[in-house]
């Protein structure tokens, strides 16, 4: 009899974890969906994670990795489900798992909740929170700014999302480490995104938290483009010391914290803004398969994935603000069609100089302004600023544009804008394929006089989440950046070994 009774709560358990897990992949128009196989897979977890010098270039699936059939179970340490709350494009749910929401230990009676099971309970009910205002009528009230408008794809859902991240989200950054490779970076540079969010993170008290077992993330506090000036090679063509320097520093943190292992770094982040920081992260497999990457470098062809990894913007930072850098005039004001200034390199600014350089009077491409010529000046009287993809898909191009008011005329391809989570880039900005740089006077005078006034009042809206501050502000870039990561680590739920279940 008391077998029975077992199997029968045993089998309410299922169908209510059935119920719940299922309904977690509805969000739409907000999140990016990420859906498991719904094969099971486990794998064992190493004690410390596996040193490796390849590249996982040379092989499909890296060593040690778990792919997709491996995300539902992880044995032994650790367990990671993707929970589908990020609901972009896919109509697809969640496979169910045999598990309880939250499991519960009994210990002399009494039922003990892990730090992991709370955190997990609390995540659950952001999600839940988040889902409701996706759906719901009701507006959140906020003193400062209310997200409203097609920028958004769903801004109420943002809205909530960001308040809930505003109330929970804690992030944990590994001290270990030494600087001006670790807790360091450039804050006055093109790679500024990585220096000012190391800086401002590490210095914050509403999102950093010291007690690691309250974490629902942890950042590896490291700088790609400090690793490049410190520690590579010049001249030597070799990533080698870079991905030791990494691969050092993660076999150290997940010796002296179980997080690592827990999860096979599932809640962690790193951040980079060089072109190197894809690169990088291929030093781990864990890293780059199953980590949260923010990267300036969002090239889906370099195994850029959107619904784990963060597209951060890429800011050149000339002096520690950006004062002189925000304003632009009317659109009455603006007589050029479109201008772009900058070197010509990569694979995709030969295209723009070979059909637009001199050739249209309309089209001001330059490679070099000349003395006399102020280049924001330029940003401020052009209705449509060019940003092609240099030697990698992101350029700084792109938030001088939205801070002069500018509408952005992105040419690449591979590439995900920042925010696009959030942000649906299409209600403010051009996109232009490679392929259609020829026409791109017609397309740029197709666009009515009605459509640009729009986009143009729309670039103006968005434009404080693109914005640096410091201190930061709310909704600012380095709130936004942060909110990307909450919006990934919601997307994940880590559950530790399991005791027996009653």
């Amino acid at each position: 009899m008391k077998n029975l009774n077992g199997v029968i709560v045993f089998t309410v358990l299922l169908i209510l974890v059935f119920v719940y897990v299922s309904t977690l992949g509805n969000l739409n128009g907000f999140f990016v969906s990420i859906t498991p196989s719904s094969s099971v897979s486990s794998v064992e977890v190493p004690e410390t994670q596996p040193r490796s010098d390849e590249s996982p270039n040379n092989s499909s699936v890296p060593p040690n990795s778990f792919t997709g059939q491996d995300q539902l179970d992880i044995a032994k340490q650790g367990f990671v489900e993707k929970d589908g709350l990020m609901n972009n494009n896919s109509t697809e749910e969640i496979n169910p798992i045999d598990e309880p929401d939250v499991f519960e230990i009994e210990q002399g009676g009494s039922k003990v909740f892990t730090d992991l099971e709370k955190i997990e309970a609390n995540l659950h009910k952001s999600r839940a929170s988040i889902k409701e205002a996706s759906f719901g009528n009701q507006t959140d009230q906020d003193p400062d700014y209310v997200p409203t408008g097609p920028m958004y794809r769903n801004s109420k859902a943002f809205h909530r999302s960001y308040l809930e991240m505003e109330k929970n989200f804690k992030v944990f950054v590994y001290e270990e480490g030494d600087a001006p490779v670790f807790h360091h970076g450039p804050c006055k540079s093109i790679y500024s995104s990585e220096g000012t969010f190391i800086y401002e993170i590490e210095k914050n008290s509403q999102f950093r938290t010291r007690d690691a077992s309250k974490a629902q993330v942890y950042f590896l506090p490291f700088s790609v483009a400090r690793l490049v000036r410190y520690v590579h090679l010049r001249d030597s063509h070799s990533f080698g010391p870079i991905k030791t320097t990494v691969i050092d520093y993660v076999d150290l943190i997940s010796r002296k914290y179980p997080y690592w292992n827990r999860s096979l770094a599932a809640d962690h982040f790193m951040l980079a803004c060089h072109d190197w920081g894809p690169e990088t992260s291929f030093a781990i497999p864990y890293l780059q398969k199953n980590a949260i990457r923010a990267l300036c470098n969002a090239n889906t062809s370099e195994k850029f994935n959107p619904a784990k990894d963060v597209s951060i913007p890429e800011i050149n930072l000339i002096r520690y603000q950006i004062t002189e850098l925000v304003g632009g005039p009317s659109p009455s004001k603006r007589p050029l069609l479109a201008f772009f200034a900058g070197g010509n390199h990569g694979p995709v600014r030969p295209v723009v100089f070979e059909h637009w350089l001199d050739k249209d009077p309309d089209i001001e491409v330059h490679s070099y302004l000349p003395q006399n010529v102020s280049y924001y000046s330029m940003l401020r009287k052009s209705k449509y600023c060019l940003c092609p993809s240099g030697y990698e898909v992101a350029s700084p191009r792109i938030v001088e544009a939205i801070y002069t008011g500018c509408v952005p005329v992105l040419i690449s391809d591979h590439y995900v804008p920042p925010f696009s989570d959030v942000l649906d880039w299409k209600s403010f900005s051009v996109e232009v394929p490679v392929s259609e740089v020829p026409n791109l006077k017609k397309i740029l005078e197709g666009i009515s006089t009605r459509r640009y006034l729009t986009m143009q009042r729309r670039v103006l809206k968005i434009r404080r989440h693109f914005e640096f501050n410091s201190p930061p502000k709310r909704f600012d870039v380095f709130h936004m950046i942060l909110h990307s990561i909450w919006l990934r680590r919601l997307n994940v739920k880590i559950v530790e070994e399991q005791g027996q279940m009653k």
